[in-house]
């Protein structure tokens, strides 16, 4: 297989982004701190939505979709899916407090709730994730795209421009000039997915043709995982939702060994998975500053609520196309590509580089000028992302740092310290970015990540929320509890890897738990800490519990306020149309 670009598709790649450029530049606002990090709180409900979709579905979500569902790991969909779920729990019991609250960031509501302990160690956690996850995730994703286009040029020359790129319209315009850029990008993203899909069904014969496919590979023993015992007997079990928990009691607690799907176990998607989608979209400045922007409460939970209906088509557009890849691609050579690992060599078959698996599926399957049209909403989609955590994470140290060592700071003045922290973040990001090649999975490493920092996020704000005697102590003593658990979970990994051929049988135990049974054990012990220490330190004060705390008396006065409210704009009744829309599309994969 080789690479075959045209002019046509180089012209239509450069040409949008400098229209992307130039239209987050029309777009900004940075007359004032609120405007250039909340976009001014206004925000209507449908930008509210396609920003938080198309922050989540960015470049290097789309990839390690494809590449998850090409090694039969389908039930990646599962994350996709639980989103929509999580949204609904979000826009009933959390929005309120943030939209009310009228805060910039999460680790100022924290503080409010709790203490400037919390607020700070809270802050720190999200531009470090920022830089690990999302932003250098994404460049990553970058580099692999470009790469294909370019292979003669250095993957850290890339990374850096694609960082640069991004800069361009996020440092001057703010998140104004982000979500602008991101309805924009989103829209041509999913264009581009449905296409790919219909021309990848027509390769296979259609949804049948698929099936029946998939049934030879299964019947051939094609499916077969040598570590876990997972047999995969048809295509109906290669698309199912759900997998195997072993076959005693310690496979169960564990979340691995015979029978115990490795990527993830039904248990591990009951236990684990919840809490990594609670905090990646109701805790994490990157997703909720753009619901922080919404013009009001209704518009918030809208556009939450939107955000979680796009969610649900992602299985047909962006994880099939990955399975579809299995049948149009297992034994191809794909050297032509010039797929490159991190030591230099060319990746001959896409089984050993199923990142690579959506870009194989564009090159190959559109046409000239489309393939451009597509490359550029693939790149604008990082570009997006890119500029999305740029602005949150200079948010947060702008805001929770910054600010409150220096109160008196003007509103210009803020602006332009978020400004030059962004650009900080982008040499951070830039060299950070090269290193994920090493580890593995694209997809992987961003839920494991996620899996070490989030528990305890998630612990106290959801404890501090239905629980009115969790005090600001209890809260830090979780948090730093888990931040303690974490480094030895780290720890337990690097110590395992490697060469070491006798590693401390403690830490071999902690690495041989599956992520995400890691992390429902961490959100536990967590949660237990801080309900222990608060019940031995001094109750919160009246304002924190009053304003930061959930009450059943909150729920009529809300049915009193959506009375005037339509149908369609009841949220309420929204909230069930999306969780039986949900139930359906599982359903239909179970």
């Amino acid at each position: 297989m080789e690479l075959a670009l045209h002019n046509i598709d180089y012209i239509i790649m450069v040409v949008y982004a400098l229209f992307i450029i130039g239209y987050g530049l029309y777009h900004a606002k940075r007359k004032s701190s609120e405007e250039y990090f909340l976009a001014g709180r206004n925000m209507l409900w449908p930008v509210v939505g396609i920003s938080l979709f198309a922050a989540n579905i960015s470049s290097s979500t789309l990839v390690g979709l494809a590449g998850a569902a090409y090694k039969t790991d389908t039930h990646v969909f599962n994350y996709e899916w639980l989103a929509a779920v999580v949204l609904v729990f979000f826009a009933i019991f959390f929005l309120p407090f943030y939209l009310k609250s009228k805060v910039y960031t999460m680790p100022e509501f924290l503080e409010r709730r709790y203490d400037k302990r919390s607020r700070y160690y809270f802050s720190f956690i999200m531009v470090v994730g920022n830089v690990l996850i999302d932003t250098a995730a994404a460049l990553y994703v970058g580099s692999i795209v470009l790469q294909l286009i370019f292979p003669a040029t250095p993957s850290w020359v890339i990374i850096v421009v694609l960082a640069v790129a991004a800069a361009a319209y996020t440092i001057p315009g703010g998140l104004s000039s982000v979500i602008h850029t991101e309805v924009i990008q989103a829209i041509l993203l999913v264009i581009g997915s449905i296409i790919l899909t219909y021309l990848a069904f027509g390769q296979v014969g259609g949804w049948s043709g698929m099936m029946a496919g998939l049934d030879a590979k299964a019947a051939a023993g094609e499916f077969t995982n040598p570590n876990t015992g997972i047999v995969l007997n048809s295509a109906q079990e290669v698309l199912s939702m759900f997998r195997g928990s072993g076959q005693n009691w310690y496979d169960f607690f564990m979340g691995k060994g015979q029978g115990v799907d490795g990527f993830m176990p039904w248990t591990g998607l009951l236990l684990g998975a919840p809490i990594l989608g609670f905090y990646f979209w109701a805790n994490n400045q990157f997703m909720v500053q753009r619901v922080l922007g919404a013009k009001d409460i209704n518009h918030g939970r809208w556009g939450a609520l939107f955000a979680g209906f796009l969610k649900l088509p992602v299985v047909f557009i962006m994880v099939l196309p990955g399975t579809l890849a299995i049948l149009l691609y297992s034994g191809v050579d794909i050297s032509g590509i010039n797929y490159q690992f991190a030591d230099g060599t060319v990746c001959q078959k896409l089984k050993d580089c199923p990142d690579a698996t959506y870009p194989v599926l564009l090159f190959d399957l559109l046409p000239k000028g489309l393939l451009g049209l597509v490359l550029a909403g693939l790149l604008a989609a990082m570009m997006s992302s890119i500029s999305a955590t740029f602005n949150s994470a200079s948010t947060l140290v702008t805001m929770d740092f910054f600010k409150q060592l220096r109160p008196n700071l003007t509103s210009e003045q803020l602006v332009r310290i978020g400004q030059i922290v962004t650009l900080v973040l982008v040499i951070l990001a830039s060299a950070w970015a090269p290193l994920i090649a090493k580890a593995g999975g694209l997809w992987e490493y961003l839920q494991k990540v996620l899996a070490y920092i989030s528990p305890p996020i998630a612990a106290v704000f959801i404890v501090g929320l239905f629980w009115k005697r969790a005090t600001a102590t209890g809260a830090f003593a979780a948090l730093m509890t888990g931040f303690g658990i974490s480094i030895i979970i780290v720890a337990s990994v690097i110590a395992t890897s490697g060469e070491n051929p006798n590693p401390p049988a403690f830490l071999e135990f902690i690495n041989n738990i599956h992520f995400l049974h890691q992390t429902f054990y961490l959100f536990a012990i967590c949660c237990i800490v801080e309900v222990l220490v608060s019940l031995r330190t001094a109750p919160p004060r009246a304002e924190q519990v009053e304003n930061y705390t959930w009450r059943k008396a909150l729920l009529a006065e809300e049915t009193e306020e959506l009375k005037g409210l339509s149908w369609y704009q009841n949220y309420r009744i929204l909230s069930v149309l999306l969780l039986i829309a949900t139930v359906i599309v599982v359903w239909i994969f179970r």
